[in-house]
C-alpha cells in the first residue's frame, strides 16, 4: 500500500484546520477526505459516516485490538480519535490523495510512516486569547471542555515544528488562498 500522497492537516481545535480542509475539497483538485474514526459523540449537524465514523469507547478499543487503525491516540481521556488503514486503500484505489483533518499526535505518526509521500500543515491561530474567542463563539463546548481545549492547545502549539508547513490563520480567505497554492505545488510538482 504505497500509491499516492497524503495531506495532512492538524491544529488545536478551534484554529480553523476544518474550514480549510472542507475548502480544499470544494476546489477541483484530486483529493478525497480520510473519515476518522472517534468515540466522542456527533456535534451539531455531524454524521456517521460522512463527517466521523461514531464509535463507542468500547467499540473503539476492539479496532484497536483487530490493528484496523493506520494511527490512532487517546486524544481526551476516553476519546479516541483514529484513521483507519482502509481509508488510504479506498482513496487510493478511486485516484484520489488522501487529505486528513487529524490531530496532531495522529499527524505526526502519519508523516512519520509516509515521510516522502506526507505534506504535513500545522494550522496556528494568531494568538491563544484568539482561540478561546473562536471557540466561545461556536458553542458547542462546555466551559470545561473550553479550558480543557486551550491547555491541550499550549501543548500542541510546541509539535509545530515537526511539520513541513506551519500556516498562522489570522484571516481566513487568506489562509484559503495559500492552502491551495500549497496543496497544488505538492500534489503537481
Amino acid at each position: 500500500m504505497n500509491s499516492g500522497k497524503l495531506i495532512v492537516f492538524s491544529a488545536p481545535s478551534g484554529s480553523g484546520k476544518t474550514t480549510l480542509v472542507h475548502h480544499l475539497l470544494s476546489q477541483t483538485l484530486p483529493l478525497g477526505f480520510s473519515i476518522s474514526a472517534t468515540s466522542r459523540k456527533p456535534r451539531g449537524q455531524e454524521e456517521d459516516g460522512v463527517d466521523y465514523y461514531f464509535l463507542s469507547a468500547s467499540e473503539f478499543q476492539m479496532k484497536i485490538e483487530e490493528k484496523a487503525f493506520l494511527e490512532y491516540e487517546e486524544v481526551y481521556q476516553n476519546t479516541f480519535y483514529g484513521t483507519y488503514t482502509s481509508e488510504l486503500e479506498r482513496l487510493w484505489a478511486e485516484g484520489k490523495q488522501v487529505l486528513f483533518d487529524i490531530d496532531v499526535v495522529g499527524g505526526i505518526n502519519i508523516k512519520k510512516q509516509y515521510p516522502d509521500q506526507t505534506l504535513a500543515i500545522f494550522v496556528k491561530p494568531p494568538s491563544l486569547n484568539e482561540l478561546e474567542d473562536r471557540l466561545r463563539k461556536r458553542g458547542t463546548d462546555s466551559e470545561e471542555k473550553i479550558k480543557e481545549r486551550l491547555e491541550k492547545a499550549k501543548i500542541e502549539i510546541e509539535y509545530a515544528t515537526q511539520f513541513d508547513y506551519c500556516l498562522i490563520n489570522e484571516d481566513m480567505e487568506t489562509a484559503k488562498k495559500e492552502v491551495v497554492q500549497l496543496v497544488s505545488d505538492f500534489i503537481n510538482p
